[in-house]
């Protein structure tokens, strides 16, 4: 392996060693469990981007990005809390195991772009257990409880979406030119489609579950303008959607409350506004070079170990980290989008696509939110926030668009 290639991941473990070893002498706890899990890290990091490498498995660089971002958050998450720390390991443990499964398993099948109804019957079946049988957890029914285990199908969701997205849209691009309309100058296809996407928004309504419908129809509208669809379809969905958005606002008292606190989160600031409001601090305080690993009280945000990790990393690692975190996320989109231009498949050129602007719009929705700009929206910041099914969804993403890589490479 060249110094070029070695330099980079040698970066990653400096992270990685710097990190525990702060975390191992918090509050003077010297938790040597601590130094093996941070020893553990550093081993796979290394041991899984040396199998990459001499594999020739695609892309490397995207995992390179993806440990920095998973070593940061894990080490921002043994500060919050050594047990979610540990947990958040385990995650990661099997994150990697279905990066490498999802892979092979992709190359190895070639007529992913025929299933779209198979991938449509998922989504569907997928939703109505979780409403059926979830369990609601911050006010959002998107829960199934197995176990005492918890996990989000909405994450599992998000895959069948992409690569119902995928199949569409290259069907869109191959179909002859000649092929007839169906209904306002609208092909069949592209109707069937924008039914699948309103059904998978009416649900995600229906769970409370709006960060994710934000992103699903980001992910549609992203879509549609990249494959430059017809301008009458673009107009009827937007039509849709802004009197969607409309409608509620003024008929749903979350919606309203959520756009009502991020223009004017004082107004309530021990209530509503009191999470954006200790955000907000939380980011200031911290400066551009942080408080220190453990010197801050990220603990006065509510859910600071999901939705508000950022924060918290602004907060002890300062405004400096931050950014470094948004350009690694900017990265990886960029190859990710790069990947998309070289592929020569079309289908593979769109599942790209499709799956880059899920993790790019997913990115933006939560830093965007817990920073002011947008309403903020319960989502988690992928490869960072802590649960096992974000993460896990994660992983496999990344699987799949190295392995799209590697047809190209």
């Amino acid at each position: 392996m060249t110094k070029s290639r070695l330099k980079p991941i040698l970066l990653v473990e400096l992270i990685d060693i710097l990190g525990f070893l702060l975390v191992f002498m918090f509050n003077g706890e010297y938790n040597v469990n601590v130094i093996y899990a941070g020893l553990v890290m550093c081993g796979i990091n290394l041991a899984v981007y040396t199998v990459m490498y001499f594999a020739d498995m695609g892309d490397g660089y995207l995992f390179l990005m993806v440990s920095m971002l998973v070593s940061i958050g894990i080490i921002m998450m043994f500060r919050l809390n050594m047990d979610r720390g540990f947990h958040q390991m385990t995650w990661f443990g099997v994150g990697i195991v279905l990066m490498f499964a999802s892979y092979y398993i992709f190359r190895s099948f070639r007529a992913w772009d025929r299933l779209t109804y198979v991938y449509m019957a998922m989504t569907a079946a997928l939703f109505v257990i979780t409403l059926v049988f979830g369990k609601t957890i911050n006010g959002s029914r998107n829960w199934i409880v197995i176990g005492g285990k918890s996990f989000q199908p909405s994450e599992i969701i998000k895959l069948f979406y992409a690569f119902t997205l995928a199949c569409c849209f290259s069907k869109n691009i191959s179909s002859e030119e000649s092929e007839p309309t169906w209904l306002l100058g609208v092909k069949r296809h592209e109707w069937e489609l924008m039914i699948y996407v309103y059904m998978c928004l009416g649900f995600l309504v229906i769970q409370r579950e709006w960060g994710t419908a934000v992103l699903f129809a980001l992910m549609y509208f992203a879509m549609m303008i990249l494959y430059d669809t017809d301008l009458r379809l673009k107009l009827i969905n937007l039509l849709l959607v802004t009197v969607g958005g409309i409608g509620g606002y003024f008929l749903t008292d979350h919606i309203r409350v959520r756009i009502t606190t991020w223009m004017d989160p004082w107004a309530d600031a021990t209530n509503k506004g009191y999470q954006i409001i200790q955000s907000l601090i939380a980011i200031a305080s911290g400066g551009f070079f942080g408080t220190g690993l453990g010197n801050g009280d990220p603990y006065l945000i509510p859910e600071v170990h999901s939705d508000f990790i950022f924060s918290a990393i602004c907060e002890e690692m300062g405004l400096f980290m931050g950014i470094a975190i948004i350009i690694l996320y900017f990265m990886f989109s960029y190859r990710g989008m790069k990947i998309a231009l070289k592929a020569k498949d079309e289908f593979n050129k769109s599942l790209s696509v499709s799956l880059v602007t899920s993790f790019a719009f997913q990115t933006f929705i939560i830093v965007g939110g817990v920073i002011k700009m947008i309403p903020l929206t319960g989502i988690t910041l992928p490869f960072v926030s802590y649960g096992g099914s974000s993460m896990v969804s994660c992983f496999i993403i990344l699987g799949i668009l190295t392995a799209i890589s590697h047809y190209d490479a």
